[in-house]
C-alpha cells in the first residue's frame, strides 16, 4: 500500500512516545490542504470530528483489520461508503489547528496519524506499506 498522503514520516509504529510508551501508529507531516487518498479498499465505518483528533476517518479492510487515519480538517466521505485505494478521501488543513498528533509531536504542519487495527488492537502497519521510489532500486 501507499501512504495516504505525500510527506516524511515523523514517527514511526514502535518508536518511544516521549511518554514512556511506544507510538502505536504512524505520524506523516503532510502539505497545508494537502489531499489524503485511501491507503486500502474498504467500507467506511466512522467519518467525522472526534475530540482533539480533528476529522477521524476509519476504514474496514475486512478480516478485523481497520485503518484508522486523524488530522484532517476535512472528510469527504461517508459512513457506509464503499472507497478504493487511492481514491480522494479527505483533506489536510493550514496546520493552525491544533490536533493531538500536532501536539503530540509539537509540529507546526499538519500531521496526518495513520493507525492499523487487527481484531481492536494497534499493530505495526510496516510490512504492509510500499517502499519509496529510492528504496525499490537497488545495487
Amino acid at each position: 500500500m501507499n501512504f495516504p498522503v505525500a510527506g516524511p514520516v515523523l514517527r514511526r509504529y514502535g518508536a518511544p512516545d516521549g511518554f514512556g510508551g511506544k507510538e502505536k501508529a504512524y505520524f506523516i507531516g503532510a502539505r497545508e490542504n494537502g489531499v489524503v487518498v485511501a491507503p486500502c479498499d474498504g467500507w467506511v465505518a466512522f467519518s467525522g470530528p472526534y475530540r482533539t483528533y480533528g476529522q477521524l476517518l476509519i476504514i474496514n479492510a475486512g478480516d478485523g483489520y481497520y485503518v484508522v487515519l486523524a488530522g484532517m480538517s476535512r472528510s469527504n466521505v461517508n459512513v457506509g461508503q464503499f472507497v478504493l485505494a487511492g481514491e480522494p478521501v479527505a483533506s489536510m488543513g493550514d496546520g493552525a489547528a491544533q490536533t493531538a498528533a500536532t501536539i503530540a509531536i509539537g509540529a507546526k504542519q499538519p500531521i496526518l496519524y495513520v493507525e492499523f487495527r487487527k481484531d481492536g488492537a494497534s499493530i505495526d502497519s510496516s510490512p504492509w506499506w510500499a517502499r519509496s521510489d529510492s528504496r525499490k532500486v537497488g545495487g
